[in-house]
């Protein structure tokens, strides 16, 4: 799988700009500021519907504009050709199309396009809350199994649904009636999500742990639990979710009424890494996190690259400039053979050899030397 182009139109500062992309490595040399994160937030939107910087859609519009519009070739290792092609609006709803075809739901583009995003914010899954690490779950599994997207759709409608019902206050039958399917729906999309999630955690835990043992060059054992406040604290039984769920709904029903939000399902675990059995969120080094955070990203590729018998799309987002000279080696020497486009202000590290370089300067795009 690789991208053969982008295009963009009133993307963030490109009033306008077109990116030939190789089968090898593209590197995007340029200042800060000038819009090189821009090309791979765009080529990342094609494939997942959203920025991975966490902004709004609206965010990508230019100053001035009423909307971005994005154009992504896609050729398939099977030699298929694929476009996705997205209005994305400053007010409204967006327009996306997959072959020219529209597409009601971002998640309707069905896999088209996979990509692994390394960026200096990944530290933040590693230092973060737990949001950080269920997000990371959550897009691994939507990128080995697109049927995940719909769960989770599933899940955070009932739960916005759930948390309105509860915060208006439990006043007569009615409500405690629609509340009695709202429990059963939220246990029917969450137990979905929480088995695909520990089967997922199965499988990318161990290539996680040798990722980062590449990466360190040392000892250190790297761990990981799931757990949830629903399950007792504990890891969660996948042949006892369900009721394991409902029983809790039962058990903190009187504390959700009194509080007024949804206190039970997979929106509120954890997912713990430990490096030597300590918790990497406190326990760890600087430097120990960043490589964790490397590890997390190069497990996860493998383990969808390995599902889906392809490897996604890389984008290494100004990645070298966070490491020291030995981490930076050893990224490099174990970075999968995918196509992968590489940002940077200043030079690469010496294993790198772009088949193709380009500057970005002021939201133009052009060949360098």
């Amino acid at each position: 799988m690789r991208v053969t182009l982008l295009e963009v139109t009133d993307v963030r500062c490109y009033q306008s700009a077109r990116l030939d992309l190789s089968p090898g490595v593209t590197a995007v040399f340029g200042e800060n500021g000038q819009g090189k994160t821009s090309l791979l937030e765009a080529i990342a939107w094609a494939a997942t519907g959203r920025s991975f910087r966490n902004v709004p859609d609206a965010a990508l519009v230019r100053d001035g504009s009423a909307q971005a519009v994005l154009r992504v070739a896609i050729e398939e290792g099977t030699g298929r050709e694929r476009l996705v092609e997205a209005e994305i609006r400053a007010v409204g709803r967006n327009r996306v199309l997959l072959d020219r075809r529209a597409v009601q739901r971002t998640r309707d583009l069905g896999g088209a396009l996979r990509v692994t995003v390394f960026s200096p914010d990944d530290l933040e899954l590693v230092k973060g809350g737990p949001a950080h690490r269920r997000a990371y779950l959550d897009d691994l599994l939507v990128a080995a199994a697109p049927r995940y997207a719909a769960a989770q759709a599933d899940y955070e409608r009932v739960v916005r649904q759930r948390n309105a019902l509860l915060k208006g206050g439990m006043r007569d039958t009615d409500a405690r009636t629609t509340l009695d399917v709202f429990d059963e729906q939220l246990v029917t999309a969450g137990a979905e999500l929480v088995r695909g999630r520990l089967q997922l955690t199965a499988r990318v835990a161990p290539s996680v742990g040798a990722a980062y043992r590449d990466l360190a060059g040392e000892g250190e054992h790297i761990d990981a639990r799931y757990s949830a406040e629903w399950a007792e604290g504990a890891t969660p039984d996948p042949d006892a979710v369900v009721p394991a769920l409902r029983a809790a709904l039962e058990r903190l029903r009187a504390r959700e009424i009194d509080r007024g939000t949804t206190l039970v399902g997979p929106h509120r675990d954890e997912w713990r890494l430990l490096v030597d059995g300590l918790d990497s969120r406190t326990h760890a080094s600087q430097g120990e996190q960043r490589t964790l955070a490397l590890a997390l990203r190069l497990g996860g590729h493998h383990v969808v690259a390995e599902t889906i018998g392809d490897d996604p799309v890389l984008l290494l987002d100004d990645v070298f400039s966070e490491l020291d000279d030995r981490r930076c080696t050893a990224l490099v020497e174990r970075l999968p053979a995918s196509q992968t486009v590489v940002t940077t202000a200043h030079s690469l590290p010496p294993g790198v050899r772009p088949a193709t370089r380009v500057r970005v300067e002021g939201g133009r795009v052009e060949e360098a030397a």
